[in-house]
């Protein structure tokens, strides 16, 4: 009489106790903080998160192409807060005006170099011991392998010394061929596994590797560069110096004696206009100058940068600066510069202040527009319809009182603050006067006997004949760039590309040749296995079987 065989037990000796068919619980074991800790720097170094990592932080650079930048154009922050004040505050407190410098940046440049590093360094180590390790014993059966082919090479003399030989000669040719070879002989049998495609990896170990060094130049580059910004008048010498820049950001490893000394004078501004009103040529002529050195003549044109002295100067703007001259009563100056007015449209409709803080009763601020070429509008209203100076007219409003400037707030200079003071000339003003109007060397009034105003002209006698093609003094706005890591990022770069190059162009493959004695015949075996993508392999163990049988024939018939 048989017994049913019993239902196996979580206490069976046979059967874990987490085993389907047992009765215990399944439990995983607890991981605990140490644990917890290993996953997480393990799922932040795998190369998966690598990538998110780098696609996130190129998506987190879009606002910082979208939005003025303080580091780059501080103007555009201050008029996008004039324009939407209360859209400011929010995009502000989100750090978009500060991308590059913003706490969530940050995290994921950190994460980013975190992670690459937690890669790179157990890849290099598996790497660097790959590159001593022998290529693979030679498998017993070939003929698995997809790539195979076979054939019998007729011995002229003793099978197995001819079987020998012909490894000697593939050996001599797989290492000729780059190959790194290791021999294998047995009994009535001889093969050499050769292996190659080493660069594959290191290809990509290289562009890793250079990607940390692109992201450490990109981080040391942010506290060592500094940017500024400034306006040139014809004639005028600039000198670079921090209290000689209209703007200036730095990182914080830039120290205030960093700049180095030079001087550049602005000769001329040459610009030349299409019959539509485009600009053809921007062309700022300079004289730079080193401390107790001649000066050389240089040339600045948009995207034609000047390298100097480690700067990159740029040509960012141009515009018209009149020559304004303001009297007094008693026919005393009390106000002559070159004023730049900042263009509106591409005719060149150019707005601009003037601030008069003493030698009058009252501080003194006149608002006014430049045409180079008026026209007027069928509203009535005055515009250019050329940049070029053709008919040139320069416009003011006159306002008295407070600036504003008193109380040590500093104040845009290209902006005037009329809360206190009182309208004098324009629309809506306090008398009804109509705004003054000048051309090039004339002269007005100014409102209840304060004094006079002139525009004066560059060339006096040319501007009274009718031509007012060089009445008006020019001016450049110009950008200067420091950066002193910008050739390692170059470099990185490069070998990131070439490391690029190798991971996906050299193919990783082994090949094999066996040779074994088959009666008078020898049986030539070879093979080929790749690592990933090979697509050539098959023709690569052709040529190889020609190759050496060629080789082998030829050496045997001599």
């Amino acid at each position: 009489m048989s017994s049913s065989p019993s239902k196996p037990t979580s206490s069976d000796p046979l059967r874990p106790a987490d085993h389907i068919d047992s009765d215990g619980v399944i439990s995983q074991p607890a991981l605990g903080f140490v644990g917890w800790m290993r996953w997480a720097w393990r799922q932040l170094t795998s190369m998966r998160t690598a990538i998110v990592l780098l696609l996130l932080m190129a998506l987190a650079a879009i606002p910082g192409s979208i939005f003025p930048q303080r580091s780059a154009d501080p103007n555009g922050v201050v008029q996008y807060q004039q324009n939407d004040p209360q859209l400011f505050e929010v995009l502000d407190w989100l750090s978009l005006f500060d991308v590059f410098s913003s706490p969530w940046f940050s995290a994921i440049y950190i994460l980013l170099f975190v992670s690459l590093i937690g890669c790179i360094i157990p890849r290099t180590k598996h790497h660097a011991k790959a590159l001593r390790t022998r290529p693979p014993r030679t498998p017993a059966r070939l003929a698995r392998l997809e790539d195979y082919r076979e054939d019998l090479f007729q011995a002229p003399g003793d099978p197995a010394t001819d079987a020998a030989e012909a490894i000697d000669l593939a050996e001599k040719q797989l290492k000729a061929s780059g190959y790194r070879v290791e021999r294998y002989d047995g009994k009535g049998a001889f093969s050499v596994s050769a292996e190659r495609g080493y660069m594959r990896e290191t290809g990509n170990l290289l562009f890793h590797i250079s990607l940390v060094g692109v992201l450490i130049a990109v981080g040391i580059g942010g506290g060592v560069t500094y940017n500024g910004q400034t306006v040139i008048r014809e004639g005028e010498t600039f000198v670079n110096s921090l209290l000689s820049y209209n703007s200036m950001s730095k990182g914080r490893f830039v120290s205030d004696d960093a700049l180095t000394p030079y001087s550049m004078t602005l000769d001329s501004f040459d610009v030349t206009y299409r019959d539509t009103g485009m600009a053809g040529d921007f062309a700022a002529h300079l004289s730079v100058k080193r401390p107790g050195e001649e000066p050389t003549q240089e040339t600045i044109r948009v995207n034609h940068p000047l390298g100097y002295e480690g700067d990159r100067i740029f040509l960012m703007g141009n515009g018209y600066a009149p020559t304004i001259t303001v009297r007094n009563a008693d026919g005393e100056i009390v106000f002559t510069d070159d004023v730049p007015f900042l263009p509106q449209d591409d005719f060149m409709t150019s707005t601009g202040v003037v601030k008069i803080t003493d030698g009058l009763d009252e501080q003194l601020g006149l608002q006014g527009f430049f045409y180079p070429t008026v026209a007027q509008l069928d509203s009535g209203a005055l515009t250019s319809q050329f940049p070029d100076l053709l008919a040139p007219i320069l416009t003011l409003d006159v306002y008295q009182g407070d600036l504003g400037i008193d109380d040590g707030t500093p104040r845009n200079v290209y902006t005037l603050n009329v809360e206190d003071m009182v309208k004098l000339t324009g629309r809506n003003s306090e008398f009804g006067i109509e705004s003054i109007q000048l051309m090039p060397g004339e002269t007005a009034d100014l409102p209840n006997g304060i004094g006079t105003i002139s525009f004066d002209a560059k060339d006096p006698q040319a501007a009274e004949a009718g031509d007012y093609s060089h009445s008006v003094t020019r001016y450049v706005s110009l950008s200067f760039h420091h950066d002193p890591t910008t050739t390692y990022v170059l470099l990185f770069a490069l070998s990131a590309l070439a490391g690029l190059g190798m991971a996906l162009f050299v193919p990783r493959r082994r090949l094999w040749v066996k040779a074994t004695v088959d009666g008078e015949h020898v049986k030539l075996e070879y093979a080929g296995l790749a690592r990933g993508e090979d697509p050539r392999l098959a023709a690569v163990v052709e040529q190889l079987a020609d190759k050496h049988q060629t080789t082998l024939t030829s050496s045997k018939v001599n």
